[in-house]
């Protein structure tokens, strides 16, 4: 062993939370006693986009991919018997994170916790939202002001916080290189410190302690040299961005402090049990080289392409962490790549062409005028259309999906019921009346909150104006408002903003030469309206509920605009009922749903039955997303006359098999035209 001091290791969590508090507070209590030494809070997502349980937007959403939170009441719980000061929670919530937050420092003052000593983050990048997540709410501006006034709040009051978490995280997930990922999460944070800097609210004097509180939240794929690289080269920007352009110079302060959680894009549906060496390595880009290791690790389960993962699977993702750190050697040693030629070389040719788009980006006005340009999102579009093309085309191999396909059967998956774990659907519920119980008892011993009314004016008050929104937020929470009422508050003041698409503007990326896959449904596209005796087949995408993970939609979307279908798609969160409108408005020849979140069961036959109320049975609706076998197979049975899930990579070939459930629909001929 060498002489120098054995390196402590990073925080080990879990992205953990579902169905109610009571439910989580248990699996948080499990995981710490297993050894984890951080919580990170997963939020459903009525929680993350302002509604309460019982808005009809929530409809089969509550408690799916993560914990409900409402109120106090919900805090108290998920929180009970762990020691908010002694603890470091990540909560991901970005558009209500100044509520949540507002909630966690409430409840840990009634623990007797001081809150200067509360450690955490919360992650409130709200420009990530707007290109790859979808919680967003408001638009950018006044979701901008949340975010200076949370750091602004955090840095006076909770000094020990991370209050902002740059996340480049969900950029991987929607097709960013690692060029365009260290270049808009840089370009964020350069948005983020110049409104707080030009707020007034923060003394130049102390803009040190906003830089040195800022986290990152990143990705790390299963390249991982280069993903190792990558994070070398963003420790290299934000030390140059940090000194030139804010003047920071304590080098403590200028650090490239960031947690990560490993790729999910790359998790496969087939042979799931090669999840398990993708996340090792993964694992690997972010703990190998010293001058560039995480400060907090949270790994994915090898299920999560199937669902979601049971207890067992996520201390399996634990005990991965735990060997590395505690049974190798690798904390005894420095930093094993200084004076590596081959990773100085990447390193310097990351920053050199992030530093150019950074660039770019900064003559456009910064990050959040090339949000509201659609030119970030198109090149995402863009960048995730011509990965999956070469996936489609065998040049990107992916073991057990395009190569290697054969298999013995899994054990880990003999039993597909319980291969996963599942949210009783009853939970929706219990959910809803405890809210409504909340409400009408709120005022009651033992909590006797003040009546909400005032507070909420106060919060509408202070919106309109220019002051800081963290003391109003915090009076909402004590005096017992929910999640839908704040975040309705700022809603009458603010608006609501539908972000741009990026479909329309993204280029082609598959080529549709004579003989092509592409050319040969281009021509059946083409064949089938002549024989219906329309200009152009039309196909509405639909994303039904609140799951913003559009990804998978603005793939099929943009490669059924290729081959010759007019595309209808009108973005994320959208009622059923909006989606029966639409698509009779614009008189479509099938229906696309894509439902990431769990909520297919509820939504999608919802939509059926509008369409059946509407006379329009005859339209055939296609669903896709994170759908478990059973599940597809009763949405068959409901009607649906195609299902397609993560397996299931040839975005042509499902563009093929919509035209001919169009033939089907119509009482057409099959039509076998060569690829």
């Amino acid at each position: 062993m060498s002489e120098r001091q054995k390196d402590r290791p990073w925080l080990m969590r879990t992205y953990a939370g579902h169905s109610t508090a009571e439910a989580s507070n248990e699996l948080y209590r499990r995981n710490l006693a297993k050894g984890q030494t951080g919580l990170s809070v997963a939020f459903d997502l009525p929680t993350q986009t302002g509604y309460d349980a019982d808005h009809l937007l929530a409809r089969g959403e509550v408690g799916r991919v993560g914990v409900p939170v409402a109120h106090l009441g919900d805090m108290r719980r998920l929180f009970r018997d762990i020691p908010l000061e002694r603890m470091n929670t990540s909560m991901t919530i970005n558009a209500t994170a100044m509520w949540l937050l507002a909630l966690y420092q409430v409840v840990a003052e009634e623990q007797g916790a001081d809150p200067a000593l509360l450690r955490g983050t919360t992650q409130n990048d709200i420009v990530k939202e707007y290109l790859s997540r979808g919680t967003h709410v408001f638009p950018p501006g006044p979701s901008l002001r949340l975010t200076t006034d949370m750091i602004a709040y955090t840095v006076s009051h909770l000094p020990r916080w991370n209050p902002v978490n740059i996340c480049s995280y969900h950029l991987q997930e929607a097709g960013a290189t690692p060029v365009q990922e260290i270049a808009y999460a840089m370009s964020t944070a350069i948005a983020v410190l110049d409104a707080v800097r030009d707020s007034g609210q923060v003394p130049e004097e102390r803009m040190g302690e906003v830089v040195g509180r800022i986290s990152f939240f990143v990705n790390a794929g299963v390249r991982f040299v280069e993903e190792m690289c990558k994070m070398r080269a963003f420790g290299r920007v934000w030390d140059r961005v940090t000194r030139e352009r804010y003047g920071i110079e304590d080098p403590r302060q200028r650090r490239f402090r960031y947690g990560v959680q490993v790729n999910s894009l790359g998790l496969t549906e087939a042979q799931p049990e090669n999840n398990v060496q993708r996340i090792v390595l993964e694992m690997l880009a972010v703990t190998l080289s010293r001058d560039a290791r995480a400060r907090a690790v949270q790994l994915p389960a090898w299920n999560e392409a199937l669902g979601l993962p049971r207890p067992w699977d996520q201390q399996w993702s634990l005990r991965i962490q735990q060997v590395l750190a505690y049974e190798s050697d690798l904390l005894e040693y420095g930093d094993l790549f200084e004076g590596s030629a081959v990773v100085e070389a990447k390193v310097e040719e990351l920053v050199a062409e992030s530093s150019a788009e950074i660039g770019r980006i900064e003559e456009m006005g910064g990050a959040l005028a090339a949000v509201e340009s659609g030119y970030l999102k198109s090149r995402l579009v863009a960048s995730h259309a011509e990965r999956r093309a070469r996936i489609e085309s065998g040049e990107e191999r992916i073991v057990g999906v395009n190569a290697f396909e054969g298999t013995e059967p899994s054990p880990l998956t003999a039993d597909p019921a319980t291969a996963v774990q599942t949210v009783d659907p009853a939970v929706e519920a219990r959910v809803v009346e405890s809210l409504r119980h909340w409400r009408d008892t709120r005022y009651q011993p033992p909590f006797n909150h003040p009546r909400p009314c005032k507070a909420l004016e106060r919060l509408k008050e202070a919106a309109r104006g220019t002051g800081n929104l963290m003391e109003a937020t915090l009076e909402c929470a004590r005096s017992g408002a929910t999640t839908g009422e704040w975040a309705g508050a700022l809603r009458e003041v603010f608006g609501e903003y539908r972000a741009p698409t990026g479909v329309s503007s993204a280029p082609v990326a598959v080529a549709a030469e004579e003989g092509s896959a592409l050319a040969g449904v281009r021509r059946k596209v083409e064949l089938t309206a002549r024989e219906l005796g329309v200009g152009k087949l039309r196909f509405l995408v639909g994303k039904p509920g609140l799951d913003g993970h559009s990804n998978g939609a603005e793939q099929i979307a943009v490669r059924a605009r290729d081959a010759g279908f007019e595309v209808v798609y009108q973005g994320i969160r959208l009622t059923p009922e909006q989606i029966v409108d639409a698509a009779l408005a614009e008189d479509v020849h099938a229906v696309g749903l894509s439902v990431l979140s769990g909520s297919h069961t509820r939504l999608v036959p919802e939509v059926l039955e509008g369409l059946r109320a509407a006379g329009a049975a005859d339209i055939p609706v296609i669903a896709g997303g994170i759908i478990p076998k059973g599940d597809s197979d009763g949405l068959r049975a409901a009607g649906v006359a195609a299902v397609f899930t993560p397996k299931d990579f040839d975005i042509t070939g499902i563009i093929g098999r919509i035209v001919d459930e169009i033939r089907t629909a119509n009482t057409l001929e099959p039509l076998e035209v060569p690829a």
